[in-house]
């Protein structure tokens, strides 16, 4: 059972979290990610082992954690204008991002140590949120858009298979192809 929550929590344990997701990061960076210990990483975050034992069971649920939080985008979808060009770069940047090494690791990380399906969810959330945003913007617009489900379908999930699986060729064409297997080449 894992034991880490699904919501952002306040106080000190949102400073607890910040300074081991901090320490995390900053060991990983200097000694490398196969020589993290859960000692190594309580003593640089300032809190005893048994903290993080406590919060997330072992290391592998700690990474998860970190890479969970590492997937999470950092701004909106660009606006360019049109439903399909919104998708295309939305397309093109996740899949530069995920395809490149940090990225699968980051996947792997947080696919890993996530016995109850949390942290996966919470990856899909974090794309459905940005594809909920360019949908918006297309229905603001007045364009003929499908929903949610069907963008995470056949434009995120080939993406991720492939990414996961068949790396090799993947590039922003592929991406392109999806979205205007989508919605179309006229809606430029």
């Amino acid at each position: 059972m894992s034991r880490k929550t699904s919501v952002r929590p306040g106080g000190r344990s949102a400073r607890v979290q910040a300074s081991v997701h901090a320490a995390v990061r900053e060991l990983e960076a200097e000694v490398g990610r196969q020589a993290l210990t859960v000692p190594l990483v309580a003593g640089r975050a300032g809190v005893t082992p048994s903290t993080i034992y406590r919060r997330w069971g072992d290391l592998q649920e700690l990474m998860s954690d970190v890479a969970v939080e590492r997937l999470r985008p950092e701004t909106a979808p660009e606006d360019t204008g049109s439903l399909r060009s919104d998708l295309e770069a939305w397309a093109e940047q996740f899949l530069e991002e995920m395809a490149a090494p940090t990225g699968r690791a980051y996947t792997r990380d947080a696919l890993l140590g996530d016995p109850d399906g949390t942290n996966a969810g919470q990856c899909s959330a974090y794309a459905a949120e940005q594809i909920e945003v360019i949908l918006g913007r297309a229905a603001g617009r007045k364009e003929n858009a499908p929903d949610v489900e069907t963008v995470l379908d056949r434009v995120v999930a080939p993406m991720m298979y492939r990414i996961l699986f068949r790396p090799e060729g993947l590039d922003t064409a592929y991406a392109r192809q999806l979205v205007v297997g989508l919605v179309g080449s006229n809606d430029r």
